[in-house]
């Protein structure tokens, strides 16, 4: 059974940090790019980070312009999971925070995925 279940989301501070995880089974994680994406009450989904499969011959790593050089992405292998440090955070990085598995790097961008999670709350209070 494939599963992705995210995790770290939590009531933070503006300027604080929260770190998400996002643990993965029941599919070949290394053939996979992994996304971050996030919805916001009355707003579009956003995809915010992005990271290339192992089997990937370039190593590619994306990030928004909202969330670039706050944010970091990044693959645990050895647990098959994925994370994502979020800091300095403010107001607007409110949303609910989804990973998923894409199975071409280019279809992250898109949030054109074959798997994702149910999702983390994160809140930013002012």
């Amino acid at each position: 059974q494939v599963r992705l279940v995210e995790s770290g989301g939590g009531l933070v501070r503006t300027g604080g940090s929260l770190r998400l995880s996002c643990a993965t089974s029941g599919f070949a994680l290394d053939f996979y790019a992994i996304g971050w994406f996030r919805q916001a009450p009355g707003k579009e989904h956003e995809v915010i980070s992005c990271v290339s499969s192992l089997v990937s011959k370039d190593d590619m790593i994306y990030y928004a312009d909202s969330v670039k050089g706050r944010f970091t992405i990044s693959r645990d292998n050895a647990s098959s999971t994925v994370n994502l440090l979020m800091r300095s955070l403010q107001p607007d990085d409110t949303a609910v925070y989804f990973c998923a598995a894409h199975s071409r790097f280019r279809l992250c961008a898109v949030a054109n995925y074959d798997y994702r999670g149910q999702g983390t709350q994160v809140t930013v209070a002012s």
